[in-house]
């Protein structure tokens, strides 16, 4: 299951690198970001990267990956990673909003456990190649689990 993750992961990243843009025509990027966030029981410090293609329009596909560390234990940390679809308003402006949702995987010491995700944020791209982004995210994997939910800033480049 984890292979399969990563090759997904690699499929929807290489595209957001080798296809060439227009000026001011923002069709595929890779981020890196970093958080904080908590569950109903304790807070958490997240970080990782990804990338998005868009498809149609502001309709695109993405994958990242990722860690969540406990505060109290950074080994006792998950990882995760997730492919989603995403929807960019004003995905050529200088601010795009955009809402994203997909599956999940959490994986730590061989065990994996599937979930989902769902969030929403805004990129602000001051230059044609780089930008930031502002986000926030919840990962759910099971109607009993707790919610991981979390604020996150990052670079977006192209």
């Amino acid at each position: 299951m984890r292979k399969l993750f990563i090759i997904i992961l690699l499929i929807t990243s290489i595209p957001t690198m080798a296809f060439g843009q227009s000026q001011g025509e923002r069709r595929g990027w890779g981020y890196g970001f970093v958080g904080i966030g908590g569950t109903n029981s304790e807070l958490f410090a997240t970080g990782g990267g990804g990338g998005e293609r868009l498809l149609y329009r502001g309709l695109g596909i993405g994958g990242e990956i990722g860690y969540l560390s406990t505060t109290n234990s950074a080994g006792d940390g998950l990882g995760l990673g997730s492919v989603n679809l995403a929807y960019h308003f004003n995905h050529s402006g200088k601010i795009a909003p955009f809402v994203t949702g997909g599956a999940s995987t959490a994986f730590r010491s061989g065990v994996t456990a599937g979930g989902g995700n769902f969030g929403g944020g805004i990129q602000y791209w001051p230059k044609d190649h780089f930008g930031l982004r502002f986000e926030v995210r919840d990962h759910v994997f099971a109607s009993d689990s707790p919610h991981f939910f979390s604020f996150r800033v990052g670079v977006t480049f192209r």
